[in-house]
């Protein structure tokens, strides 16, 4: 019987790693032949096919567009609005959840009953924008960061994770004099790390690749994200056949737009290895429900 049972773990140990690594393939082939592209020259490329390795090398690509100083500029503002928007994010929710993890809250189940609510249900997309208009966030640097600044869902994670702190914890500050705002900021949120860096994660790869806010409220290129201008390259190149800024297109436009997509992505990339053991850790404990 245990021999059966370690012949089926071998075979489910076998066939998961078999089907993790289809999946990673899957995943990896594209990623790199966007890279391998990037760094081939705009003749190589207009001849079409799937690239695997550069063909005839060039970081001319690159050149054109560290060249242009509208991508450095939508690079800047996308920058301050992530870190910005985390921050914010990351406070605002907080507070949410430690009120809501309080169960003598007065209007506790009230709160909780309007939270879910938001999770199936939104007011659509033109009131957003009406709503949007009449506080004057259009056109703002602003409307990147204050309609991000809720999400219930991150308010759950962290909420259930708040519970799992002691209470004697909060009990024994409070006896040394610690007032609400004290607790929240010395001892709530530094033993909160895996929690806040989970819901952190989430929404700075939402504010990095967020691109339908700049298009539907942002008009003003000054204020365009690295995405909205990748957006509005790919589009004045392929259908207006035009320059962007200083970046001159020929055969080399692909090149240009696959190196933009590079340079938007490399930020993330980096930022996944450092936060990813405080990114599972907080799933795991953020899950559980007591």
């Amino acid at each position: 019987m245990k021999k059966a049972n370690i012949s089926e773990s071998k075979i489910f140990d076998f066939v998961n790693r078999l089907v993790l690594l289809l999946i990673a393939v899957i995943i990896v082939i594209p990623v790199w032949n966007i890279v391998a592209c990037s760094f081939s020259s705009g003749k190589s490329l207009a001849e079409g096919g799937f690239v695997f390795w550069p063909k005839e090398f060039s970081i001319e690509n690159y050149k054109a567009v560290m060249n242009d100083m509208s991508i450095w500029k939508a690079y800047i503002i996308s920058i301050a609005k992530t870190v910005l928007g985390v921050i914010t994010h990351v406070l605002f929710c907080s507070m949410v959840a430690y009120g809501l993890s309080k169960r003598d809250l007065m209007g506790r189940k009230l709160y909780t009953a309007m939270g879910v609510v938001t999770l199936f249900f939104s007011g659509g997309m033109v009131p957003t924008y009406l709503l949007m208009r009449q506080l004057n966030l259009t056109n703002s640097f602003l409307i990147y960061i204050i309609p991000a600044l809720f999400s219930y869902y991150d308010v759950v994670i962290l909420m259930n994770f708040f519970r799992q702190i002691p209470v004697s914890l909060e009990e024994s500050a409070k006896i040394d004099g610690a007032g609400v705002w004290r607790i929240f900021l010395k001892l709530i949120l530094p033993l909160s790390k895996p929690a806040i860096a989970t819901i952190a994660l989430f929404n700075g790869v939402y504010q990095w690749n967020d691109f339908m806010t700049a298009k539907l409220y942002i008009t003003d290129k000054a204020l365009y994200p690295v995405q909205m201008k990748l957006y509005e390259i790919i589009v004045q190149q392929n259908v207006k056949n035009m320059p962007v800024g200083s970046v001159v297109m020929d055969t080399t436009s692909k090149g240009v737009q696959l190196a933009t997509i590079v340079i938007t992505t490399v930020p993330i990339l980096i930022a996944y290895p450092m936060l990813q053991k405080h990114f599972v850790s907080g799933m795991m404990l953020g899950a559980v429900k007591e």
